[in-house]
């Protein structure tokens, strides 16, 4: 079952549930998914790579709006956007722990024989291919930084 079935599914389960705060993030998930879907030159599905990045995506932008409302002391609009970060989060892979990522760059950079950080940008991009939607891209940079070192 795709993404957008999936969500189509959880969404009418929601609507039979009252649950309005599963409801809200399932229909942001949806509209994402709909706006991709009809971006020009846009295939009519998306592939499980381009969900994944677009649902890592969606959790960011909520992500960085918690960090603003909380420097604005709005903790109504960030209890909001944590619950859907909790919706949204249900749909990606599982999140790799901090040592998980770090072997796995640490594996990245023999693969490539990397040693300094010139070599940033090729383990850099090979690690988010590697690592998508199971860590955030930041992170990753950091750890790169820091086993490049």
């Amino acid at each position: 079952m795709s993404l957008e079935q999936q969500i189509n599914s959880d969404i009418k389960t929601a609507m039979r549930a009252k649950d309005k705060v599963r409801l809200r993030g399932l229909r942001a998930v949806k509209s994402a998914i709909l706006l991709a879907k009809t971006q020009k030159g846009a295939s009519t599905s998306l592939s499980a790579a381009a969900e994944v990045k677009l649902l890592a995506k969606l959790v960011k932008q909520r992500k960085d709006s918690v960090a603003l409302y909380q420097a604005q002391g709005r903790t109504d609009l960030v209890l909001k956007e944590e619950e859907e970060i909790q919706v949204i989060q249900a749909y990606l892979p599982k999140q790799l722990s901090a040592e998980e990522v770090k072997s796995a760059v640490q594996q990245i950079i023999d693969d490539l024989g990397a040693s300094s950080m010139r070599d940033m940008g090729k383990v850099m991009g090979k690690a988010n291919k590697q690592l998508s939607g199971q860590a955030e891209g930041k992170f990753i940079a950091s750890v790169v930084r820091q086993l490049l070192q």
